[in-house]
């Protein structure tokens, strides 16, 4: 079998071990980006095929005869056509569970730092305001104190999991959503109607995949359930919140922050007004979608891909979903 890697270049791969990959297949071609005009001639011929954030609608699919299986270099699927897929006899596998321990612990450090008000207090020692106090420190910024707080976790896979037993280590009461028209997983918190965990949760993180039924789940409505002061997390998809509901809701002042480490075009540009208003605004953070890249996670990922591979040809289709 032949393959193809159609964006490696996501995956920053130059500190990374692709020996285990390069050895996957006899033969490989690899691209460090591939522009929408070019997905075709470079799949064709190909039996594997990777990528991460390239579109694989239902036209490329079609006209790409020879593919078999196709890897996404990401646990995220939105990119994929899956319904094409299965009726092309494709093969679709994701990535699991590499970079649980990454996203979580970029999550708590977004929390922390809306939390803590680190953004405006390091801006203000900068500034000279601390050297100009007249006391030991320096007071202005509001504090919250997470320890008895409500975490509310929407979407409690592994992620999810992950991000609330931390927040248990921290001495918040953890409960998770029951999503409409979705089965209730088994969980170890009390699981909620969204309406009711958003409208009692001091800090609302997202960790649910982006599908049409999660599209715009936190809009206006879902935004102004939140209590005053609330801060929002999303280390999951930009489609998830619509941003122009999001940042209404920060500039009245109704939300105490927003930490953001995806958008819903990627990448943004330059002119976004959601970058405009994280220039202008302390509370609202914005990372660019590197929660899950820790160079541990991304190891794991490329290890990962390689079984999911290896296990192919035997008609085990690791991970598949479709």
């Amino acid at each position: 079998m032949q393959g193809v890697v159609l964006d490696l270049d996501s995956l920053h791969p130059a500190d990374l071990d692709l020996g285990g990959l390069n050895a996957a297949l006899p033969a490989w071609r690899m691209y460090g980006s591939t522009p929408a005009r070019d997905v075709r001639s470079r799949i064709a011929g190909a039996q594997v095929v990777l990528s991460n954030k390239v579109v694989l609608d239902r036209e490329t699919l079609a006209a790409s005869r020879e593919v078999r299986l196709v890897v996404v270099m990401a646990t995220g699927t939105n990119n994929i056509d899956l319904d094409a897929a299965r009726e092309l006899g494709i093969h679709v596998c994701n990535v699991r569970g590499y970079a649980v321990d990454s996203v979580a612990e970029h999550t708590l450090a977004l929390m922390l730092a809306l939390s803590r008000a680190l953004v405006p207090y390091r801006k203000s020692v900068l500034d000279g305001d601390w050297s100009r106090s007249p006391f030991f420190c320096l007071h202005g910024q509001p504090l919250l104190e997470l320890s008895g707080r409500r975490l509310g976790v929407v979407g409690c896979g592994e992620l999810g999991s992950a991000v609330a037993r931390r927040c248990e280590a921290l001495g918040m009461d953890v409960v998770a959503a029951q999503l409409p028209g979705r089965p209730a997983a088994p969980a170890p918190w009390p699981r909620l109607p969204l309406d009711e965990l958003l409208a009692t949760s001091a800090v609302t993180s997202l960790h649910c995949p982006l599908t049409a039924q999660t599209m715009g789940i936190i809009g206006a409505r879902e935004l102004a359930l939140m209590p005053r002061g609330a801060l929002l997390l999303n280390t999951a998809r930009g489609g998830l919140v619509d941003e122009a509901a999001l940042l209404d809701a920060l500039r009245r002042g109704h939300l105490g922050g927003a930490a953001l480490d995806t958008l819903e075009t990627e990448p943004p540009r330059e002119d976004s007004v959601l970058l405009q208003a994280a220039r202008e605004m302390d509370n609202l953070l914005v990372t660019p979608h590197v929660a899950w890249a820790g160079r541990a996670a991304r190891q794991r990922l490329v290890d990962q891909m390689v079984e999911v591979i290896a296990a192919f040809p035997g008609g085990q289709s690791a991970n598949r979903v479709a």
